[in-house]
């Protein structure tokens, strides 16, 4: 059961189309949120918002590239549109890992993975505390970063330097709005069960029975939902008093 935690609170989700972005956007939606999925895979954004829907709950759809200004404006405003105002936002979209060391890094994926992973999420923080600002009742933002926003791993120079960057964009958000009862945490989620992970472990040659315990202090991959739930944990009233922190949902992954 989920109590309704963000009863009355209009909620972005950004990537919302698939993996812990849509767990998410369904977790939201079952605490009574008014959600707008943001992706920019359109049939599968607009599958999740059916599927919510279906559940009882109301959610929306808007296409973005969250690496694009006016869309990010446009996200924002199409929110503001659709349900007269914006209070939460989970700042999610991200692109897949690079895979190559750092003397052979892929200059062209470097700028598309920085543009949306780093750029991206803030240009997302900038419109939708523009728009708490505007609106004058503080919100709550919650960026998602890594356990690589933490530790470092072979082979993602540009995934590691993002990640890394969320967090510190995070930091200076809540620092610069605190006063304005605007919050902005993270969570960063270790080895989650996700199409994302399953690809990688693909691309490597990998399977979880023995990668698991590598990442886990549980031996097991995390589910989306579980991710989703500190997420919600961070964007309702019930962490009233935490700002400028990160949750780390990584089955102690960084206390090794």
């Amino acid at each position: 059961m989920t109590f309704p935690l963000l009863e009355d609170k209009v909620a972005i989700v950004t990537g919302a189309a698939m993996g812990m972005g849509e767990a998410t956007a369904k977790l939201f939606a079952e605490a009574q949120a008014k959600v707008v999925i943001a992706d920019f895979n359109e049939e599968k954004g607009k599958a999740v918002v059916e599927e919510i829907k279906k559940a009882g709950g109301e959610a929306a759809f808007v296409k973005v590239d969250i690496s694009d200004s006016e869309q990010v404006q446009k996200m924002v405003q199409f929110a503001v549109d659709t349900y007269g105002k914006l209070d939460v936002a989970v700042n999610n979209a991200a692109l897949t890992p690079d895979d190559k060391p750092v003397a052979e890094f892929d200059e062209d994926y470097w700028d598309r993975l920085i543009a949306v992973d780093l750029k991206g999420t803030a240009l997302c923080m900038k419109y939708e505390i523009q728009q708490f600002v505007k609106q004058g009742n503080g919100g709550s933002i919650v960026n998602i970063s890594s356990v690589s926003g933490f530790r470092p791993q072979p082979n993602n120079i540009a995934y590691v330097a993002a990640k890394h960057g969320v967090v510190g964009m995070t930091k200076v958000a809540a620092l610069e709005y605190g006063p304005q009862n605007i919050r902005v945490n993270s969570v960063a989620p270790g080895a989650i069960d996700t199409p994302m992970l399953r690809g990688a472990l693909e691309q490597f040659g990998l399977n979880e029975e023995e990668y698991a315990p590598q990442l886990s202090l549980l031996n097991r991959f995390g589910q989306p939902r579980e991710i989703a739930e500190a997420s919600l944990w961070l964007a309702s009233d019930q962490s009233s008093y935490v700002t400028g922190t990160t949750i780390h949902a990584d089955a102690g992954y960084t206390s090794r």
